[in-house]
């Protein structure tokens, strides 16, 4: 059994989802909260509750908080595929494979970005958790592409100043479904956790700002490909917001994408990656930027919609 803590409900939190009011309270995940919720382990006022129900003012909250998880250890590793194209005093640059995470997880076992650049005799910052020191920004384990990895501190403070005052240009390609009708637009969609399956990510009313930029490139018959510039950062943003407006990224199982299409392609993944990545050098404080091909996977995939 874990630590009880029970308190009154704060006049700021009034209304609230008790999962979001326990995330806030507690400093846990909003995914964590819920599963203590459905788990039997909130009482308001004595009385166990869900994850959606709403909380008063001066309502008594009582929680079992889970057992601290046992840390997570960075592996030095070699990653197969894991290429540096850029490395200074100040930072390193990586075009990230499909099938690698950009940090240790719990319930990730796979090949990291951190692991890999360990493995490489890469020092970074020790700024930030345990598990993701140095790094200022993900990418998805199926998603391809540049990711920048602070080596010193002062590098890490000024990246995440850069990220956080939304200076940084982000530039992805995508390979969408049908096509966007405009060709070209902006989609401002608020984005929070999927309110059934926890896995996924999705537009909520009460979601995070999220902003993104599209132009397509080239249309073909069953897809198009378009440029994409993220204003804001959250998780599964692009694939997320793309499926949204019912054009999912090819290959993104998780989001909609046609399986038969996908299967066509030989394509096990979503079709997006991180093309330009543009921001000010931490030490120069010169703007800097650097450039991604497109993978194997992704190209034959293309090769393949232009040609039907």
């Amino acid at each position: 059994m874990g630590e009880v803590r029970s308190l009154p409900v704060p006049e700021g939190l009034e209304g609230e989802r008790v999962d979001s009011a326990i995330a806030r309270l507690f400093g846990v995940s909003r995914t964590k909260a819920a599963e203590m919720a459905e788990g039997g382990r909130v009482s308001l006022d004595g009385t166990v509750t869900g994850k959606s129900s709403r909380v008063t003012e001066g309502s008594w909250l009582e929680v079992e908080l889970p057992d601290a998880p046992p840390p997570v250890v960075i592996v030095a590793e070699t990653v197969e595929g894991l290429r540096v194209v850029y490395d200074d005093d100040d930072i390193v640059v990586v075009d990230k494979p499909v099938g690698v995470a950009a940090h240790p997880s719990p319930g990730w076992h796979g090949p990291t970005v951190v692991g890999g650049l360990a493995g490489a005799g890469y020092r970074v910052s020790t700024s930030g958790a345990a598990e993701r020191q140095g790094v200022v920004h993900r990418l998805d384990v199926g998603t391809t592409g540049l990711m920048v990895v602070a080596k010193s501190e002062r590098a890490y403070t000024l990246l995440k100043r850069q990220f956080k005052d939304r200076t940084v240009e982000k530039v992805y390609h995508a390979m969408v479904q049908g096509q966007m009708d405009p060709s070209r637009g902006t989609i401002d969609a608020p984005i929070d956790r999927h309110p059934v399956q926890e896995y996924r990510w999705a537009v909520v009313s009460d979601g995070k700002p999220s902003v993104t930029h599209y132009e397509t490139l080239e249309a073909f018959r069953h897809g198009s490909l378009l440029e994409i510039h993220l204003e804001t950062g959250r998780t599964h943003q692009i694939r997320v917001h793309m499926s949204a407006m019912r054009h999912p990224c090819v290959g993104d199982l998780t989001y909609g994408a046609d399986p038969v299409l996908a299967k066509r392609l030989a394509l096990y993944r979503q079709w997006l990656h991180a093309a330009r990545l543009g921001f000010e050098h931490p030490g120069s404080r010169e703007r800097i930027e650097f450039t991604s091909a497109y993978p194997a996977d992704l190209q034959h995939a293309l090769e393949a919609l232009s040609g039907s």
